[in-house]
């Protein structure tokens, strides 16, 4: 149905090593001594959006195939859920800067 280009699938595997990547290191730093332990939300609240990329790419692996029309409702859901919680974690992260920042006035 859409053959995707190579440079598309290019970018959307280089994305999905790009989010592991990041959610490796953010939990890294969070048990690093000296960082806001908080942090480790953000790495946790970033895995909805990690799993919907992977729903858009098994759509499209199999071709966008109408009987896994699904998975594009299942994707936007964990979009909306994925970006909720990475805004939840960045709010918490931030109140607890604050928080550690009264500490030290």
């Amino acid at each position: 149905m859409h053959e995707l280009s190579t440079a598309t699938w290019f970018i959307h595997i280089l994305t999905l090593f790009e989010w592991i990547l990041a959610i490796l290191i953010i939990s890294q730093i969070s048990q690093n001594r000296g960082y806001n332990k908080t942090i480790i939300w953000l790495a946790i609240a970033m895995l909805p959006n990690l799993a919907s990329a992977m729903a858009a790419i098994t759509w499209h692996i199999y071709d966008n195939d109408q009987s896994l029309y699904g998975l594009v409702y299942f994707q936007a859901l964990l979009t909306f859920f994925g970006n909720s919680c990475l805004a939840f974690a960045a709010w918490k992260l931030v109140k607890s800067e604050e928080q550690a920042q009264k500490r030290y006035d």
